[in-house]
């Protein structure tokens, strides 16, 4: 690994100038109020951060070539899309900023989600276990308590709301099942000094947050 590299994904190079432009085109916060070294501290788990989301980007073009899928363009640094706060909630700043980031990634998420088998009887389990998030309007003006003595007029039917209950456990599985692939294919992985993972604890900067 030369210093022009940030990462090595399966014996090729990844360049730190594809770190670069993501950074630029992500700006810092809070800069004005950091003290100095705080800020330098910043900076360097930043720049960790950023390699993640790259590689992440390289890993995803490589999984969809081998799918037999067109592996899509990297989006340009300054075109990268914004990441929602739920998304960041649910996924993590690295991998929510990777979905925002590349189009790859979408596009095996994609994929995976749409290799998700739900059961019938997942799904119904799910509307008899939520039945809070099924209360018709009337129900909720009312203040039914879902879980108290009520009647079934009182919930939407199942019916009616199979199809979305079913789309969004399809959603939540094709989200493990990204996470699942990104922890086999980050294996051999190789990072330059300053590139590691921000909750590397070899580095002494290292955090790790959920």
């Amino acid at each position: 690994m030369t210093a022009e590299h940030a990462a090595v994904v399966r014996g090729a190079a990844v360049a730190k100038g594809r770190v670069d432009a993501l950074l630029a085109a992500v700006p810092a916060r809070d800069r004005e109020a950091a003290r100095p070294e705080a800020l330098a501290r910043a900076e360097r788990q930043r720049r960790r951060w950023a390699t993640q989301v790259v590689v992440i980007d390289e890993l995803a073009q490589r999984a969809c070539a081998e799918r037999g899928l067109k592996p899509p363009a990297e989006v340009a640094p300054e075109r990268v899309l914004a990441v929602a706060e739920t998304d960041v909630a649910d996924l993590g700043s690295i991998v929510a900023a990777a979905l925002a980031h590349s189009p790859a990634v979408r596009l095996l998420l994609a994929e995976l989600e749409g290799e998700q088998e739900i059961a019938e009887a997942a799904v119904r389990d799910y509307y008899d276990r939520n039945r809070d998030r099924f209360r018709t309007a009337q129900a909720l003006r009312r203040g039914v308590d879902p879980f108290g003595p009520v009647s079934s007029e009182d919930f939407v039917p199942y019916e009616q709301v199979r199809v979305g209950v079913a789309r969004e456990l399809r959603r939540a599985a094709g989200r493990r099942a990204l996470f699942g692939w990104l922890d086999q294919a980050k294996v051999g992985v190789v990072y330059a000094a300053g590139h590691e993972h921000p909750g590397d604890p070899a580095h002494p900067d290292h955090e790790h947050r959920h």
